[in-house]
């Protein structure tokens, strides 16, 4: 198991004050890979598992079917 994705790097990764969760979390998703408006959607939402849906990238996984896996079940689609 690789844990590139994992290690910040790019425009995300630059001195100064901390950002936001919300926009560090974006950022991460977008280095990645996925689709501006779906890391803003997964970024702002605190139940999907940022790095496990980095790890499924990493692996492979086309970001939309990792968000798709980790996606929260509401209770009206079960």
């Amino acid at each position: 198991m690789t844990t590139t994705s994992l290690a910040p790097r790019g425009a995300c990764c630059v001195d100064g004050p901390p950002v936001d969760v919300t926009t560090w979390r974006l950022c991460r998703l977008l280095e990645s890979g996925f689709p501006q408006g779906l890391a803003q959607r997964l970024a702002s939402t605190r139940t999907v598992d940022l790095h496990a849906l980095l790890q499924l990238v990493d692996r492979g996984c086309p970001p939309e079917l990792a968000a798709r896996i980790l996606s929260p079940v509401a209770p009206s689609d079960v």
